[in-house]
């Protein structure tokens, strides 16, 4: 199997891992809610490449969590990830950053996952306990009338979006986990996966998958 660098970047956690041979040889990752990926990443790289003992030029393809998710933590990720990949000619893979979260989720029939999309807005995909997708990645506003139709089945929501939600869903066999939030441990399978089948990235063409155009605010004006 193939040595592979991990970035997922999507949320407010910075995630770098090395699978080889199919196993995750290295992991680096800090969360804060003031998106350190910008200044961490690149040396987040660094360390994982020398925890397990390797160089750049031992890579033979870098896998990315595609969002949704933050526009401004997808922008960085990607763009360190395309740029490692022109400078090493090695394959681009990219990963549904939802799905990577649901693959962290304790077993449950149902998994929902999510990530706060602000307001009363989540970025939303469901899958049942053999991994296929019931509803694909949306933007799903929030209400009590939500997931009810899964509501006699124990259901693990995970994500940042699930203590948002904690207050709002009728769904008593819920279980809420919003520490779980898209890390390169749920990555190692799926990366291997489309590396193996070459699944790989238009490294011209690739852009995250954002869900929503972003709309910028418009700048308070001081007194």
């Amino acid at each position: 199997m193939a040595t592979i660098l991990l970035l997922e970047t999507s949320t407010t956690l910075c995630s770098v891992g090395i699978v080889q041979n199919g196993e995750l040889v290295a992991i680096v990752e800090e969360g804060s809610e003031q998106y350190i990926h910008a200044e961490r990443l690149h040396v987040f790289i660094s360390w994982a490449l020398e925890c397990a003992v390797l160089q750049p030029k031992d890579l033979q393809a870098v896998c990315v969590g595609r969002g949704p998710g933050s526009y401004t933590g997808l922008r960085i990720g990607v763009a360190a990830a395309k740029g490692m990949c022109y400078a090493l000619k090695i394959p681009l893979v990219a990963v549904n950053s939802l799905q990577v979260q649901a693959s962290l989720a304790p077993p449950a029939e149902i998994t929902i996952s999510m990530t706060d999309a602000r307001r009363m807005e989540c970025y939303t995909l469901v899958q049942d306990s053999a991994g296929n997708i019931l509803e694909p990645t949306a933007a799903t506003v929030l209400t009590p009338e939500s997931f009810v139709n899964y509501a006699d089945k124990n259901i693990a929501i995970v994500g940042d979006g699930a203590a948002k939600a904690s207050g709002i869903l009728q769904l008593s066999k819920a279980s809420y986990y919003p520490e779980l939030l898209p890390s390169v441990r749920g990555m190692v399978q799926e990366a291997n996966r489309r590396y193996e089948q070459g699944i790989f990235e238009d490294l011209v063409q690739f852009e995250p998958f954002y869900l929503k155009e972003f709309i910028a605010g418009t700048p308070k004006q001081r007194p």
